[in-house]
């Protein structure tokens, strides 16, 4: 099903950070918001699976509806919730431990595996899914720390896959990587889009153009313009939005 969010406000401390947010993230496409920096694009990924509870000073009212449930409400328990939507982050976070239990952790977390062999298969399942696993499937007992950081990149990616979300949210996760890297990990995202919905924050043009299906232009803190992505980027219906496009403002 896909997110539907109602009336979303966003308050940290003395500042309104999303102001009456109002979208419908389609299933199993890749939706890419975009906007200038401060607007409000990372606040909005965040809130989708609740990790801005852990900002300070932080109030939310309206709804996000995952799966016809509002997660702003009482909603679903937190761990739950984020299984389901998981998040690659800008810059690789590879936990302190080897290759194998870096993919493993969340299985364990949530007892997902109980007999050995399937979390091996699961392991190696989610590592072939990122294309890591003829890479490393020598050395899977080392630290992941030991791997390029696109490597890394796609490992996290891998973690997330192993706990079976529905949902994955990236945040700029391919700035802190080299262009071959960053080709590898949009690839894998478009490949990606016929199991999960993708929503996906780049502050790249470029990369929206290349794989977005669905796009939101942010300013302000504000939507002002979302919709198919051939749509948004050849016939833009708002003024402001054409002007961004063209580079007017950046």
């Amino acid at each position: 099903m896909a997110i539907e969010v109602q009336n979303l406000n966003v308050h940290i401390k003395d500042n309104h950070i999303l102001k009456n947010i109002n979208l419908t993230l389609p299933e199993k496409q890749i939706t890419c918001i975009i906007g200038p920096s401060g607007c409000g694009k990372s606040t909005l990924l965040r809130t989708l699976n609740r990790l801005i509870d852990g900002t300070e000073g932080v109030r939310l009212d309206g709804k996000v509806l995952v799966d016809g449930q509002d997660i702003i409400g009482s909603g679903p328990e937190i761990t739950e919730l984020r299984r389901r939507i998981g998040l690659v982050s800008q810059r690789p976070c590879p936990l302190p431990m080897s290759i194998f239990d870096n993919v493993a952790y969340g299985c364990r977390i949530n007892k997902m595996h109980k007999r050995h062999k399937a979390l091996i298969y699961a392991v190696q399942k989610n590592l072939k899914a990122v294309g890591l696993w003829d890479e490393v499937r020598g050395r899977v007992r080392t630290p992941a720390a030991r791997l390029s950081i696109g490597q890394q990149q796609r490992l996290c990616l891998a973690r997330s896959l192993a706990v079976e979300p529905q949902y994955i949210l990236a945040d700029e996760a391919t700035s802190a990587l080299d262009p071959i890297s960053s080709k590898t990990v949009e690839d894998l995202f478009v490949s990606l889009k016929n199991d999960y919905t993708i929503i996906m924050v780049t502050h790249t043009l470029r990369q929206a153009l290349r794989i977005a299906d669905n796009v939101v232009f942010m300013y302000l803190g504000e939507v002002v313009e979302s919709g198919p992505a051939q749509q948004v980027f050849h016939h833009p219906q708002q003024e402001l939005t054409q002007k961004y496009l063209s580079g007017a403002f950046s």
